[in-house]
Order: structure tokens, then sequence, then C-alpha cells
């Protein structure tokens, strides 16, 4: 999935673009913003990351223009806590309004839901030989599939969108909170263990790791 960045803290930006890419999306940057709307159409994107204090425009002005062309989604990232200033965000086509400073796992989380309502499809993970859709929960091989209860789906999805990085308990049981799934320390386990039990049924032998007093980790 591909998603555009405009805003014009260059230390921000560069940081935020680092930090999409290492989560597996690709990134296009606007640094220019004398002509935004038209530059806007010229990329092909899934999704806009929108800053409302831009040089010599109003960014609420430009989400409008931009919803006036474009159904692609829009994320308004912004210093401004003014409640007017989202309420006219929102009215304006935004469809969603998180003010800085943000955590950046609740903006990958808030990035993933907005995906997720728009383009279903954007929830197949590919991983060595299989690929995980989380909207059907199954993993698809290529002679079979396996039933992943939800927990379980959404466990490996989290895993996978942080791969090679050491994910904690709390993390996960945080995550499944926010979708809606409640989760005590000794389900988590119990799921954990259901997951590697699947995978191993498919050759994935000890694909989830785990790291003693830190979590787990998809390598």
């Amino acid at each position: 999935m591909k998603i555009l960045i405009i805003e014009d803290d260059i230390k921000l930006r560069e940081e935020l673009k680092k930090s999409l890419k290492n989560n597996g999306y690709e990134v296009e940057l606007i640094t220019q913003f004398n002509n935004l709307v038209n530059d806007v159409v010229k990329f092909k994107v899934d999704l806009i990351l929108l800053d409302l204090n831009l040089p010599n425009v109003d960014g609420k002005f430009i989400c409008k223009k931009i919803r006036q062309i474009s159904n692609t989604p829009i994320i308004i990232l912004t210093s401004s806590n003014s409640e007017i200033d989202e309420i006219i965000s929102l009215n304006y086509g935004a469809d969603d309004y998180i003010t800085k400073p943000y955590n950046l796992q609740i903006l990958l989380l808030h990035i993933e839901a907005v995906l997720k309502r728009f383009n279903p499809k954007s929830l197949i993970i590919p991983y060595k030989n299989i690929k995980l859709d989380v909207s059907k929960s199954i993993i698809e091989t290529n002679d079979k599939n396996i039933d992943l209860s939800k927990n379980e789906s959404k466990i490996l999805f989290y895993l996978l969108k942080n791969k090679g990085k050491i994910v904690s308990r709390e993390e996960i049981m945080s995550y499944l909170w926010d979708s809606e799934m409640f989760v005590d320390d000794n389900t988590l386990t119990v799921n954990i263990n259901r997951l590697r039990n699947k995978l191993s049924m498919i050759g994935l032998d000890k694909v989830i790791e785990t790291k003693r007093g830190l979590g787990y980790i998809i390598k």
C-alpha cells in the first residue's frame, strides 16, 4: 500500500517516511506546496497524510479540493487541537483527525483501520510461501488454506506488520483490545500456541520466536 505525506516540517516528514517504510508501506512525498491539488492528482496512492498548517495554504481547503476530485482516504495530522478545525476537516471529507505529537503505534492502527474500510484486500499480507488474508482469517498456501480464529489472524497480522521487531505481550493485547477483542494474558498464550501449531502444519516451525521477558518476533 502506498501513502502520500503532505507535511512541511522536514524532520517530521523524514521520520514519518522512515517509520512507514519500516512497517511495509510505500511512501511518496510532496515537498513543494505551490500547486498542491494538481500535484496530489499525479500520485496514485492508497491514503494521504495531510498537515493543516502548510506554507501559504490552508490544509482544510486542500482537503476539500482533494475530496472534490478523489475518494482517496485522508488522515489529517496536525498540531491543532481545535475542535473547530477537526469539525471543518471532517465536514470537508477527511476520514480521520490525529493531533501531534502522536504515538506511532496508534497512528499505524488508525492507518490500518482507514485502509481496511476503503480496501479490505489491503489486509492480504505475504510472508515466505504463504499469504495471510485477515478479512477471511485464513493462511493461503499453494495447495491448501488454513483457517484461523479471529484472534489468531489478528495476532499473526500484527506480528507480520512488525516483522523484524520484538513485540511485547502488552502491545499485542492492546492491539486486540483496540480491535474490540478482549484478550487476557492467559488467552493470549493459548492463541499464540494454537497459531504456532497451525503454522507448523504448513512447514513454518519456529516462525514466532519468544524473546524471554521481552515478547515475540517474526523474522
